[in-house]
Order: C-alpha cells, then sequence, then structure tokens
C-alpha cells in the first residue's frame, strides 16, 4: 500500500541511496559527488528545522520517492516563495509518484501560507520529466539559464519554473 507522510529522520539512508542515484546517474542536480548520510541528515534538519514540508512516499517498506520544499533565496523579501525539489527511486519513475508528492507538498506549502514556488530544473534538455510533471501540475515556465551547469563533460541550461499558490494577497 502506497503511503504520503511526512518524512522522518530514520527515512534518511533510503532518501541518500535515491539521491545518490541521481547524482551519479544525472545531471537535475549538478553536485558531483553525492553527499554521505551525515550531509543529507543536516541538510534534513535544517529544512524541517526552519518548517518547510519534506514528504516521502513509502510502500510497505521502502522510500519510493520524497519532495520538499526550502528557502528559494533567503531574503526577508522572498519569504512567500519556496523552490520545490522531487526525486524518484530508480525503477519507480513514470508511476505516477511525483503527480502524487508535488501534489501534496504544494498543498501543505500554500496552507503554511507561501504563494510562490519556483521549480529550479537542472539538464533542462534532458530531464524532460520533470518539466512535464511541473508543467502538468499548473507551473509555467519563467526562465532558462544557458550554459549554467558543467556535469558529464557537456554544459547543461537550467529551466526555471514558477507556480502561484492561493487566491489572496500575501499577508506583509
Amino acid at each position: 500500500m502506497l503511503t504520503l507522510r511526512p518524512a522522518r529522520a530514520t527515512d534518511l539512508p533510503q532518501i541518500t541511496d535515491i539521491y545518490a542515484h541521481a547524482v551519479r546517474n544525472g545531471a537535475a542536480s549538478y553536485e558531483y559527488d553525492p553527499p554521505a548520510l551525515d550531509e543529507m541528515t543536516a541538510r534534513f534538519m535544517a529544512i524541517t528545522g526552519a518548517g518547510f514540508p519534506y514528504l516521502v512516499a513509502q510502500d510497505d517498506a521502502h522510500v519510493l520517492g520524497y519532495a520538499y520544499a526550502s528557502h528559494f533565496r533567503t531574503r526577508p523579501a522572498y519569504r512567500f516563495m519556496v523552490e520545490d525539489s522531487i526525486y524518484i527511486a530508480p525503477g519507480q519513475q513514470g508511476k505516477g509518484l511525483g503527480t502524487l508528492l508535488l501534489g501534496e507538498l504544494l498543498a501543505r506549502c500554500e496552507a503554511s501560507g507561501f504563494r510562490q514556488v519556483i521549480a529550479v530544473i537542472g539538464d533542462a534538455a534532458n530531464n524532460l520529466p520533470s518539466a512535464r510533471l511541473h508543467s502538468i501540475m499548473g507551473f509555467i515556465e519563467c526562465g532558462r539559464i544557458r550554459n549554467s551547469g558543467f556535469k558529464f563533460n557537456r554544459w547543461c541550461d537550467t529551466l526555471l519554473m514558477q507556480r502561484e499558490l492561493g487566491e489572496d494577497e500575501p499577508q506583509r
């Protein structure tokens, strides 16, 4: 049975493995070396400690994917804007997990008072599933940074997509 729930520290070994696979095999992340569990734990603690949502999709025993929101920028004027991140385990892509995770993440971001979500999609030419997912979920392209990442001996573009949340003006 599939469950979506807030991530726990006990999920971090599996989350670390999912991210390590993404770092080693793709350019969605511009990191070259997968971070170790202690670094992923520090990142998790910083994100959840700041009150941002961090979710996992799991079956009975395995984390199949995860998603979280974090600061887009830390300056006060950006406090109503977040950046989303989604990673799906190898062999689990194309099964609707990204849609479920992103949908729940967006709902939690809106409930927390955020009004803008930015997707920063590395390797835009080859990361089409991420762009499609975000488009399906109501994101629009708002920019492209050409030749912004160098990974696997090639230059990669970064696609920026944006989605508004809520109907009201944010409180000032």
